[in-house]
């Protein structure tokens, strides 16, 4: 079996961390919801991150569908320069009980449409920020499917939803996990990960702000240290490899 040149050696290992570089990426650039959690029960913000995943179009649209089943009393949207947010709501078949309140109608619908010259450019992602509440109590998680327009007329729609035991849909739905709640305020506030959401609800803006931006910190951080490591192995194989072609080789002479 001929043996490989030291170049060729190197050249080999440098492809293939460029490779696991190139596949790291397209592994998590869907429309996500951050963070992915929340507790039962209680109000909290989130963002829905949308990267944009073509190289000849920007992304000037989203329509993210909120779910009936379980009506969400409470949606406001932050203020995003340059693009403008519509909010639709839609009656409900049986109303809800809101701090002993009948609700007769939900947020349906948000879309954000942008203004002239406003885009998400190709290689960049936008984030969209909701706050949510009261959050049901009798579900596990909440799916907004989402519909994602390009400037050139194409909609990706983001309706997929998960199975369990089977692989990630190709275009998967956004998800916020719902957890039960170790304890609360007596007002239909949760008071650990997600207070600091629920607070901004209430006017403390700086609070929700933090607490998102620690998880999407803590993700992206974790994210780029397992990609260097895999590319440093490699590189490092690599090195080994020409270290010992040189040592066989002066043996030789």
């Amino acid at each position: 079996m001929r043996a490989l040149s030291p170049r060729r050696t190197a050249a080999v290992a440098l492809a293939s961390a460029a490779a696991v570089v190139a596949l790291a990426g397209p592994a998590s650039a869907h429309v996500t919801v951050n963070p992915g959690s929340a507790e039962q029960g209680g109000y909290t913000a989130v963002d829905f991150r949308v990267p944009n995943e073509n190289d000849a179009a920007g992304t000037v649209k989203l329509e993210v569908n909120l779910p009936l089943d379980h009506p969400l009393a409470s949606v406001r949207t932050q203020p995003l320069p340059g693009w403008t947010a519509v909010v639709e709501k839609s009656k409900l078949d049986k109303p809800i009980k809101v701090h002993g309140n009948d609700v007769n109608e939900a947020v349906s619908k948000i879309t954000w449409t942008a203004d002239a010259g406003v885009k998400i450019a190709p290689g960049q992602f936008q984030e969209f920020r909701v706050s949510l509440g009261p959050l049901p109590a009798d579900a596990d998680s909440l799916v907004f499917k989402t519909l994602q327009s390009y400037e050139n007329g194409d909609v990706v729609r983001w309706i997929d939803e998960a199975k369990d035991g089977q692989p990630e849909p190709a275009k998967p739905a956004p998800v916020l996990k719902l957890t039960k709640a170790a304890s609360g305020d007596g007002h239909g506030v949760t008071a650990s990960p997600s207070a600091g959401a629920a607070a901004q609800t209430h006017g403390d803006s700086a609070a929700g702000g933090s607490a998102a931006s620690d998880d999407k910190a803590s993700d992206s951080t974790a994210r780029v240290l397992g990609v260097v490591g895999i590319v440093v192995g490699v590189i490092g194989t690599a090195v080994g490899v020409l270290g010992l072609r040189r040592k066989s080789g002066g043996s030789a002479s």
